[in-house]
């Protein structure tokens, strides 16, 4: 009977994960019931799922992890309480100073493809990356009814889901967004990948 619990759980957790972060418009709003697995299942699982097979040949290699004094720069997850027109005021001033750009991800801490990126990002291949040449702003959305307004000047969160990243020069003009949804299934993805778009959007003299 353990064995057939244990069982139902991985399914029911694969199914979470699976499904990707989309976004609500379109469809029906999500039960407290279903919120509250989608949560439980999130935590428990997205460890574990933050790379494909092909990056993690098993349980015993893990994705390394960056020093935690150099990935002081990386928001920890989405305040919704933080202004987040200021919070890219903020980004463009700095990143003007060193020729970096602002990496805009917009997300929530329900979404266990936002809580995948983040690991990801902490990660040793994606970290020095962010650290070299990017601001990185974290944009809570909710449940898609926060900080729309935002958001709506950068990305389509119809189409993109989340995480959603747009990357912004210093002068605030959009370079790229994924409106594409490439990042809405974030726990099906490797650092690899995201080292790749990170340094394809990098600034022009670093490519």
């Amino acid at each position: 009977m353990r064995r057939i619990r244990l069982g139902m759980t991985a399914a029911i957790a694969g199914v979470a994960l699976t499904a990707g972060c989309a976004s609500s418009a379109g469809t029906t709003a999500a039960t407290p019931a279903a919120t509250a697995a989608t949560a439980a299942t999130a935590q428990a699982s997205v460890a574990a799922a933050v790379t494909s097979p092909a990056a993690v040949a098993s349980p015993s290699s893990p994705l390394p992890v960056a020093s935690p004094t150099a990935a002081r720069g990386i928001p920890d997850g989405y305040d919704a309480g933080r202004d987040a027109e200021a919070d890219i005021r903020a980004a463009l001033a700095e990143a003007a100073k060193d020729h970096r750009e602002v990496l805009v991800d917009f997300g929530a801490d329900w979404c266990p493809d936002c809580r995948a990126l983040d690991v990801m990002f902490r990660s040793a291949q994606v970290e020095p990356l962010l650290q070299k040449d990017y601001v990185v702003v974290a944009v809570d959305v909710g449940r898609f009814d926060h900080n729309l307004d935002v958001a709506a000047q950068y990305v389509d969160l119809q189409t993109s889901g989340i995480p959603a990243l747009a990357v912004l020069k210093s002068n605030g003009e959009l370079r790229t967004a994924t409106d594409d949804g490439a990042f809405a299934n974030a726990s099906s993805m490797d650092a690899g990948q995201v080292s790749a778009f990170l340094t394809r959007w990098a600034p022009a003299g670093d490519q």
